[in-house]
């Protein structure tokens, strides 16, 4: 017995001197391979890929999922795979779905829009570091989105020193900017209070991938640009879709280049008294 053998037995092991065709791991392998090569199978699954949706309307030349089509496409092209039918497939799924979001989801969609900002950011942090600024903008962009998502609204993007959010209802939308206004100015950074100003206006945006676009999106923005500290205002087709009777307002005086002459725009608080 040789130093090896010994050794072996020693272990408690056993030596599978079986030819390597007949080991169960082999017979699985080739059980694979003759099913992956099968030539029912290939058809079937070159039907079902057919029957997928066609996504040759989606822009292409660069994209990644053309490039991985491209290398499962190429893998011994010679010989018939259901794996290669199914991964092509799978491919050819994705890109309809980006082909549907990119080319088609572009349609108006009734929203109110919010913007807000911080209101003095940048002369504070030219004074404060950057790891200041950093905690600053993360405490505000996570109170905002907090408010944001528990008044039905969504987080677009952030914006530097401010957000983007859209609602579908007009009251949730002046809520959601009246309560992100209180809870930043409740933050504090080594005695540094932050204060939030927010615009709302009710339109139209196009929905654009992840993004909003529009006229109705930028007159959003003016509005916002036009609120002093701790200030919310909204736009009269924001105070026209939600409960109006809940608020106080005050009218503004409002001129924004690009802005339609006759928007009027309020300064608005939540009615907190009795009955409201």
């Amino acid at each position: 017995m040789t130093g090896t053998d010994g050794d072996a037995a020693a272990s408690g092991e056993q030596r599978d001197d079986r030819p390597a065709a007949a080991r169960p791991s082999r017979r699985a392998a080739d059980a694979l391979a003759r099913s992956d090569a099968n030539a029912g199978a290939v058809r079937a699954a070159r039907a079902a890929r057919s029957l997928l949706p066609d996504s040759r309307s989606a822009p292409s030349g660069g994209r990644t999922s053309d490039r991985v089509a491209r290398l499962i496409g190429e893998s011994r092209p010679d010989r018939p795979s259901v794996v290669r039918e199914l991964g092509l497939g799978a491919v050819q799924v994705w890109q309809s779905l980006v082909s549907r979001r990119t080319v088609h989801d572009d349609n108006p969609v009734p929203a109110t829009i919010l913007f807000t900002d911080l209101v003095g950011f940048s002369t504070w942090a030219l004074g404060a570091g950057d790891d200041q600024v950093l905690r600053l903008l993360a405490q505000v962009n996570d109170v905002t989105e907090s408010v944001v998502t528990a008044r039905a609204g969504s987080v677009v993007k952030q914006l530097g020193d401010g957000s983007m959010a859209v609602f579908l209802d007009g009251t949730e939308a002046i809520e959601a900017g009246y309560e992100a206004i209180c809870a930043v100015s409740a933050l504090t950074i080594d005695g540094y209070r932050p204060q939030l100003r927010a615009g709302l206006h009710t339109g139209t945006p196009r929905a654009v991938g992840d993004d909003f676009l529009g006229v109705d999106v930028n007159i959003a923005a003016r509005v916002a640009d036009a609120a002093g500290p701790g200030e919310l205002l909204v736009s009269d087709a924001t105070l026209a879709s939600a409960d109006a009777e809940k608020y106080h307002r005050r009218r503004r005086r409002f001129k924004a280049k690009g802005v339609p002459r006759d928007l009027e725009v309020f300064a608005v608080v939540p009615r907190y008294d009795s009955g409201a």
